[in-house]
């Protein structure tokens, strides 16, 4: 459906084997660290904490699973990139195959290791990496080129190791292959030793030992593993440009690790290193296990066995590879590299010391016993608590308190060659596995039995719920047991612990909600554990106030401070890891977390709660919540299930959300993402970076649209380019479209939704609704925090909108709509129809980013042939994320286009007309007859020839039955060239006639439009006697007006441009700037309480509509508005609406009735009451607006329609519309000196001071005389001063004793202004030129 839609990955026809598949999980089940809840838990916890059983619910191993794909994929695509895949017609671009067919026999450059691993490591972190591998791929068995960098090399201080250990008593050489207290585990009859440095000191014993041994008497366990191997990997040294980005970014040694630790990379650098172990051959890499090191048994010492192998880097909980051993002081356990192997004794039974750590993991030893162990169980559901009979992998959900044997006749059959791993540790503490395998790939149900070399529970005393309680502390937080020896060792007891026949399930809390998220994040910030980001601020306390009644806060019950274990705040940062990350990623976990009552939390509490959780956890969080959206694309059950060929595509069943629980878990996404903005305490900072991030700036330099601090910016771009962030917005906002595609897909499969299910960003603006009072309040927050709160989620929606747009952008005004950019634009799109709700402006929808960027007349001009689609939009589609000024550009662009078009094509027919007229065989009487038919054809302008005293006759008779092509030509006009008036038509004398035009058509006098004596606007007299065509030449006239960028001296209300842009007039601020008074008297009429009176009796209004119009009064009792939409009744109902018309003529009045001969009797029309007020507002604005003016103005509208685009329309806003037909009225003098320009003198010439000095103290009516005697129009254009032409020039000095008026070139938009010798004189002149302006000079 969209390109986020989520399925299997089998690109590159590489899919899992499904013996792998099961072996990868277990060995990561088998390896993992189980975080336990912590002993000193606050026991409101303890309520919560649930077992998981799932495999996938796992954070280590999740996080394990993602790296492992992610080398993966790297390593395929360095393979495509580099070898290609053979195949014949290979037409993936990226494939090495592909390029050398497509080159043919020119030469072709193969990239180097560092090209093809910064490309690969590009193309894996794309969406959906898999889709981009060449499906004729198959991996090599030489090992990776990186490989070639490296080489192994004997170590020159083994040989003397050998020879001590060698001379070592037995006793001393078990100690000696045990440094740093050694914890041996057995299974399978081998024996895996890990080492773990402790808190606690070593007995005297223990150091004598290890010193006669010739070994150093400290803790670093991990460095003495490392030197007892016999060998040293080492990269070679390689010249490198350190000039270069690439070489020194992607050829460093961490880059390289992605190579070096994938399967086959493993395996090559085995068979290298088992030259120096004198190792056998045989075993491949899938057998390499932990090294082994001997530990005592319980009668004695065993000889020696040396450690093997290569030292590993182990993927330590937090995420970091550590080389042997984790920080001081955390208890954390080191391993033996992957690819070492040991001698064994084939028949001698070996045993292990047990370990006194509370909560046994892979680092733990086991103890062996005769007996059956306790195995960890495995759950491959999808959600461990969804389990269902049909789920197929049901039966493999086994007890995980089962005690008894643990092998029943269905268990997996593990492998003997040494571990029940089948790739090395290195290989599966990797990532992306569980992601890509769907559930059906998997062989059929049956049970796994893993013999855990760890079992949870193998110290007496555990308990089941959480960690070692402090009655039984462990070694692990620096507190010896009773049973531990001073070596930190476990004294054998002989038998096994019944607790040793329990498996402990890793635990995470079943739900997060506002007390506990601030409990865990407190635990976290005080512990200083929290993850390190570019978040702003770094950290978050409490800042909501408590409600009365309320508990005191949770606390641990161990105090913290500096003497907290370092080992539990390790427990603990694990513990609040694995439950963040089972909680978010789970969408009904995360939906159950943050509701309360069948309602979605409040928007500020919700906010409040991921700002907390995004300054411990960012990474975390994000991802988590990224996990949890991937279920937005899920289809409906409803066209899962049904049969059809368009549900195709979607081939399995999958846990799907209802739009209403999609909506909700989208909210708590958004707000995570809001959350992830710099906490900013001032509204007006919010507006200003909002506006500095529509530009697509990242720091606001000098000449910005608004000046914030360098820090605030900075902060800004850290958190809206971040890039889990920016993953997760791109996911959301790809998941609006696919969900909408799904309501469009039910409806035409199965027809429209009786349940009236609604859209998927309802949940959205339900919350986002600040009053509404269903609203369920959690955290209580001051007023001044609510009100800021109001402003800060609209303004950074829109913000994180506009980073997804920008981050995708091609550059073309066509974008795709099936992906986040669209989704982007849905999102915008929704909330600019509800901008009023949202207290937003129309400046906060601004993206000034693409009207810089894009071409002024040529974009508009393909978007007239663009037709939308669900896959591309044109940004044009989206006018409000431009600005005012770029529309009209725009709008004006496509004017022109549409007149240069007529003229090119009239000039081409004119010149063909010519040619026709000279051929020899026409008579002078045919030419004059063909050229006179072919006139209207042939002419290159639209010319009109006006006479000042019938201005309009004149205009209306030559307009009258004009084609469209002749409207569409540039206009020429001749006024008053019969009189004998020069002028040269250069826009002015356009200008001076339609001013004349339009004051004459609206003349009250004529019978066809009113003029408000309040507030001067003109409006249809209903009912007028005027015909209809008059009405549309008016019309025209308009347009043509428009058409030619000129604008008018006319006032309509802002209902006439509401209705010419197709939007319904129904509010009462849609008339309140045309009829203030009867606004505000329905404004009474609404917000009447009737504690003051009935509101029949107060106001006594019936339910009728009435006007005055030619001394007679008309009342009509409105109809209500029915609430079908059948077009044959919505024909009778405008029938009956019809308003009376007055008659035209005699013949007309003695057979149509009066008007006022309608009039219903005062007794017979009802009242209005409280219960109908609203219904009556509406008739009667319905009435005002629309019945009573309806022939009007529909001829109005085809004359207005007639030269405009109607798609060009569209643009504009009714605002913005009557900008463009009115201009602006109000004048500012300041700003028409900024952008005047001088002819012969300059701004500091005394006259010029002296003028400026005279207009500057004009009223606004002498301002208005002033620009219409310069430009012949007493409105400043759309854009302001600065788009007019405005020049002052020198007309010599006052020589004449008479005097010399100023006069005006209209059509250049210049004064010639004489020297006058004072600045009296020059205000008597100049307000004498206003008064008696019309009819001289030249225009």
């Amino acid at each position: 459906m969209t390109r986020d839609t989520m399925r299997p990955a089998s690109a590159g026809g590489h899919s899992y084997r499904n013996g792998d598949d099961f072996d990868l999980l277990a060995g990561l089940w088998e390896e993992a660290r189980f975080p336990r809840l912590p002993w000193d838990a606050p026991s409101e916890l303890k309520e919560l904490v649930e077992d998981i059983d799932n495999p996938k619910r796992v954070y280590a191993i999740h996080k394990a699973s993602r790296r492992h794909n992610f080398q993966q994929l790297v390593q395929k695509y360095i393979v495509q990139l580099r070898e290609g895949c053979d195949a014949e017609y290979c037409t993936t671009s990226t494939c090495f195959t592909c390029r050398k067919r497509i080159v043919g026999r020119a030469p072709i450059r193969r990239y180097n290791t560092t090209s093809a691993r910064m490309l690969a490591i590009h193309l894996a972190s794309q969406d959906n990496p898999e889709n981009s591998l060449c499906p004729n791929l198959r991996l090599p068995k030489a090992p990776p080129a990186a490989l070639s960098s490296l080489v192994v090399v004997p170590n020159p201080k083994s040989r003397l190791r050998d020879e001590l250990a060698s001379s070592a008593s037995p006793k001393t050489q078990a100690n000696h292959s045990r440094p740093g207290s050694p914890r041996s585990s057995t299974k399978n009859g081998l024996q895996y030793t890990t080492v773990r440095s402790h808190s606690g000191t070593m007995s005297e014993n223990r150091k004598e030992k290890l010193n006669s041994a010739g070994l150093r008497n400290d803790q670093d366990a991990g460095t003495q593993q490392f030197q007892r191997a016999g060998f040293t990997i080492l990269e070679e040294p390689v010249s490198k440009d350190h000039r270069s980005f690439a070489a020194n970014m992607f050829g460093t040694v961490a880059f390289k690790m992605l190579e070096w630790l994938t399967p086959a990379a493993l395996e090559d650098m085995s068979r290298k290193t088992r030259a120096y172990n004198n190792a056998p051959e045989e075993p491949g890499p899938e057998d390499v296990t932990p090294a082994t090191l001997e530990t005592k048994s319980d009668n004695g010492a065993r000889p020696s066995q040396r450690a093997q192998g290569t030292p590993s880097l182990l993927a330590e909980p937090n995420g970091e590879l550590v080389n042997g051993r984790g920080p001081s002081g955390h208890g954390q356990t080191e391993r033996e590299a992957p690819g070492s192997k040991v001698k064994q004794q084939p028949h001698e039974p070996l045993s292990g010391s047990r370990t006194t750590n509370t909560r046994r993991n892979s680092n733990a030893k086991l103890r062996t016993s005769s007996g059956p162990k306790p195995t960890r169980q495995l759950s491959i559901d999808p959600y461990a608590q969804d389990t269902s009979p049909e789920e197929p992998y049901a039966a493999m959900l086994r007890s995980p308190r089962a005690t008894g044997p643990s092998v029943d006749k269905v268990s997996r059959v593990v492998k003997t060659t040494g571990s029940s791993l089948s790739r090395p540790i290195s290989q599966l503490s990797s990532a992306g596995y569980f992601d890509d395998v769907s559930l059906e790939k998997m062989p059929p149900p049956k049970t796994i039995d893993l013999v855990s070399r760890t079992s949870r529970a193998a110290v007496d005393g555990v308990k089941i719920g959480g960690s070692r309680s402090p009655k039984t502390p462990s070694t692990g937080s620096g507190v010896p047991s009773e049973n531990c020896c001073s070596d930190g060792s476990v004294t054998a007891s002989g038998q096994e612990s019944e607790s040793e026949d329990e498996t402990l399930l890793p635990q995470s809390l079943s739900r997060l909600d506002a007390d506990v998220v601030d409990f865990v994040c407190d635990i976290i910030q005080e512990d200083g554990t929290a993850e390190k980001h570019m978040l702003e601020p770094q950290s978050v306390t409490r800042f909501h106030n408590r409600h009365a009644g309320q508990g005191k806060p949770a606390r641990r019950k161990h105090r913290s401070g500096r003497d907290y274990p370092p080992n539990l705040r390790l427990e603990w940062k694990l513990f609040v890891e694995q439950t963040l990350f089972y909680v978010l990623s789970d969408p009904q976990l995360t939906l159950r977390s943050f509701t309360k009552k069948g309602q979605l939390y409040d928007s500020q509490t919700l906010w409040y709660c991921m700002l907390r959780l995004t300054r411990v956890a960012p990474s975390l969080v994000f991802h988590s919540l990224w996990t949890a959206a991937a279920s937005l694309f899920a289809p409906p059950k409803a066209l899962q299930t049904l049969r059809s060929p368009t549900t195709k595509v979607f081939p399995t069943s999958k846990p799907s959300l209802s739009n209403l629980e999609a909506g909700r878990l989208m909210s708590i996404c958004l707000h995570a993402l809001i959350a992830a903005a710099p906490l900013v305490t001032d509204s007006r900072q919010l507006y200003d970076m909002s506006r500095i991030r529509s530009h697509g700036l990242s720091l606001a330099g000098s000449g910005a649209v608004a000046r914030q601090p360098t820090e605030l910016c900075l902060q800004y771009e850290d958190a809206f380019t971040d890039d889990m962030a920016l993953q997760l917005a791109r996911r959301l906002f790809a998941a609006i479209v696919t969900r909408r595609q799904f309501n469009a897909l039910s409806e035409s499969n199965i027809g429209p939704n009786d349940d009236n299910e609604q859209d998927v960003l309802t949940p959205l603006f339900s919350q986002l609704d600040f009053l509404n009072v269903d609203a369920v309040y959690i955290l209580d927050f001051s007023f001044p925090d609510r009100a800021l709160h109001e402003t800060r989620v609209p303004i950074l929606l829109l913000d994180w909108a506009r980073a997804v747009m920008l981050n995708d952008w091609d550059g073309s005004p066509e974008v795709p709509g099936d992906g986040p950019f669209g989704g982007a634009l849905a999102l915008i799109e929704a909330m600019y129809k509800k901008r009023h709700e949202l207290l937003l402006a129309d400046a906060q929808f601004r993206s000034e980013y693409f009207s810089e960027r894009l071409d002024t007349i040529k974009m508009p001009i393909s978007w007239l042939s663009h037709t939308p689609s669900r896959q591309r939009l044109h940004l044009l589609d989206f006018p409000y994320i431009f600005s005012p000024s770029t529309l009209v550009s725009y709008f004006r662009s496509i004017n022109f286009s549409r007149m240069s078009r007529a003229f090119e094509e009239s000039t081409s027919f004119h010149d063909k007309i010519m040619v026709m007229s000279q051929r020899v065989g026409l008579t002078q009487h045919h030419k004059d007859v063909l050229l006179e038919r072919l006139r209207p054809a042939g002419s290159k302008y639209l010319i009109l020839d006006i006479r000042r005293g019938t201005v309009l006759e004149d205009a209306f008779n030559q307009l009258w039955r004009r084609e469209e092509r002749e409207l569409l030509r540039p206009l020429k006009v001749h006024l008053g060239e019969s009189n004998g008036e020069e002028g040269f038509d250069s826009g002015g004398v356009q200008q001076e006639f339609f001013r004349l035009a339009i004051a004459e058509a609206l003349n009250p006098d004529h019978g066809a439009f009113t003029i408000d004596e309040r507030t001067r606007m003109a409006w249809f007299l209903p009912g007028s006697m005027e015909d209809e065509w008059r009405f549309e030449l008016i019309g025209l006239l308009v347009s043509l007006a428009v058409y030619n960028g000129l604008t008018l001296p006319v006032t309509f209300p802002k209902a006439l441009y509401r209705k010419l842009l197709g939007e319904p007039v129904t509010e009462l601020h849609h008339i309140a700037d045309g009829w203030p008074d009867l606004a505000n008297g329905l404004t009474s009429l609404l917000e009447w309480d009737e504690k003051d009176g009935r509101v029949e009796d107060v106001f006594a209004r019936t339910y009728e509509f009435s006007v005055s119009a030619f001394g007679q009064h008309i009342t009509r009792e409105m109809k209500p508005t029915p609430n079908d939409s059948h077009h044959h009744r919505n024909h009778d109902r405008r029938q009956a609406e019809e308003w009376p018309q007055f008659a035209r003529t005699v013949s007309q009045s003695s057979v149509t009735p009066a008007p006022h001969d309608g009039n219903p009797a005062e007794d017979d029309a009802p009242l209005v009451t409280s219960a109908n007020r609203n219904a009556y507002v509406s008739d009667y604005i319905r009435y005002l607006t629309d019945v009573s003016v309806r022939p009007q103005y529909e001829a109005f509208a085809r004359g207005f329609y007639a030269c405009l685009h109607p798609k060009s329309l569209s643009l504009l806003t009714p605002s913005l519309l009557q900008s463009v037909v009115e201009g602006v009225q109000e004048i500012d003098i300041m700003e028409l000196k900024r952008y005047a320009r001088y002819v012969g003198w300059d701004a500091s010439h005394r006259t010029v001071k002296d003028f400026w000095s005279v207009v500057k103290r004009y009223d606004e009516g002498m301002k208005r005389k002033l620009l219409e005697f310069v430009t012949a129009s007493d409105r400043v254009p759309v854009g302001g001063v600065k788009n007019m032409m405005f020049i002052l020039q020198r007309n010599g000095e006052e020589e004449d004793p008479a005097g010399r008026l100023p006069t005006s070139y209209t059509c250049y938009g210049t004064l010639l202004l004489p020297e006058y010798k004072d600045r009296e004189v020059l205000r008597e002149r100049l307000a004498m030129a206003l008064e008696n302006a019309q009819g001289f000079g030249f225009a």
